[in-house]
C-alpha cells in the first residue's frame, strides 16, 4: 500500500486543534482542501479518525493510537531536515509569537525586544497571553513558538527549560507614616495590602508562602496586572508583595521604597516552554538561546 506522506500533517493538526477551521488556518490551506485530505486519509487508513461533535471534533482511537507514531516520525523528520539549514539572525525575517505570563512581559520581554533590536531588526515578536492552562497558549499545537513562565503540568510534545528563579520583596510609599526601612511581621499583618491576580499559576505561590509561614494579609484591592501597583501605593498606606525583580525595577521610582519580607517566602521558577518539533530549528534555537542569555543576565545583574 503507497502512503501520502503530505496527509501526515493534516491528520497531527487536525489531532492537535480538534477544529477544520484552526487546522486549515494553521497549514495555510482552505477547509475544502483539509476536508479532502481528511477525505483520502479516511479511505486510506478505513477509519472515521475524527468524530463531529457540538464543539469539535473527537479522535477515534485509532487516531488516538496513531498520533504519538506520526508525531514522532514528524519530529524526526523536522530534526533531519531544520538540522541541516543555517541562520543569521541579522538577515532573517520571521514572526514568532511569544506566550509571557504578566511577570516574564513585564521583567524580561523589554530586554529580550532590545536585544532582537540589536541583532535581528528583521525579526518580529507576537506576544499572545498565557494564562491558567500553557495549552491554551497553542504551544501545544506548535502555533505558538515558546511559552514563558511557571510551567505546570506540561503535556508530552512539550520541551521545558528552567531560566531563573526570582523571590518576593515588599513595596510601601516612602514616606509611609507606619513603616521605616525594614517591616516587621507585626507590621506586615497590620497593613493594608495591594493584591496581584494575573491569570496564571504565581498567585497559588505567593498564597502558599504565606500560608507555610504563618503570614496574614488584609487584602484591601486586588488587580490584574503588576503595572497597576506602583500608582495605587504611591497614593495609599497600602503594601504589595512582589517578585523581586519587579521590586527593583519600581526601586528607581522616588514615591516608592522596596523593603525584604518580614519572613522568608521562598522562591518561584521562570522556565520557557516549546513543542518538540521546534527542538532542532535553527531560528528558533537562536531565540531560545537569546532568551537564555538575558534571563540569566537580568538575575545576576546589581
Amino acid at each position: 500500500m503507497k502512503y501520502d506522506l503530505n496527509l501526515l500533517p493534516v491528520f497531527m493538526a487536525l489531532m492537535e486543534e480538534r477544529n477544520v477551521t484552526r487546522a486549515s488556518e494553521r497549514l495555510g490551506i482552505t477547509q475544502p482542501a483539509l476536508s479532502n485530505a481528511l477525505n483520502r486519509l479516511r479511505d486510506t487508513l478505513r477509519d472515521p479518525l475524527f468524530i463531529r461533535e457540538r464543539y469539535g471534533m473527537k479522535p477515534t482511537q485509532m487516531a488516538e493510537d496513531l498520533a504519538p507514531v506520526i508525531g514522532a516520525a514528524l519530529a524526526s523528520l523536522d530534526d533531519v531536515i531544520l538540522g541541516q539549514q543555517a541562520f543569521d539572525p541579522a538577515k532573517a525575517t520571521r514572526l514568532f509569537t511569544i506566550a509571557p505570563n504578566s511577570y516574564v512581559e513585564f521583567v524580561l520581554m523589554p530586554a529580550i525586544v532590545s536585544r532582537l533590536r540589536e541583532q535581528a531588526s528583521d525579526i518580529r515578536l507576537r506576544l499572545t497571553p498565557f494564562g491558567n492552562d500553557v495549552i491554551e497558549t497553542g504551544a501545544m499545537s506548535g502555533t505558538t513558538d515558546m511559552v514563558i513562565g511557571r510551567i505546570v503540568d506540561p503535556p508530552d510534545n512539550l520541551v521545558v527549560q528552567h531560566l531563573m528563579d526570582d523571590g518576593l520583596a515588599c513595596v510601601v510609599r516612602a514616606d509611609h507614616p507606619e513603616v521605616g526601612d525594614s517591616l516587621s511581621r507585626e507590621q506586615y499583618e497590620g497593613l493594608k495590602h495591594v493584591n496581584v491576580l494575573p491569570p496564571g499559576r504565581m498567585r497559588a505561590g505567593l498564597f502558599q508562602a504565606l500560608q507555610q509561614q504563618s503570614l496574614r494579609r488584609e487584602v484591601a484591592v486586588s488587580v490584574t496586572h503588576f503595572l497597576a501597583v506602583p500608582e495605587m501605593i504611591a497614593v495609599t498606606d497600602y503594601c504589595a508583595t512582589l517578585p523581586s525583580l519587579i521590586c527593583r525595577s519600581l526601586a528607581h521610582d522616588p514615591r516608592l521604597k522596596i523593603l525584604a519580607a518580614p519572613v522568608d517566602l521562598g522562591t518561584f521558577p521562570v522556565e520557557m516552554a516549546w513543542h518538540v518539533r521546534y527542538r532542532h530549528d535553527p531560528a528558533h534555537r537562536w531565540l531560545r538561546s537569546l532568551v537564555t542569555e538575558v534571563a540569566k543576565e537580568i538575575q545576576t545583574a546589581t
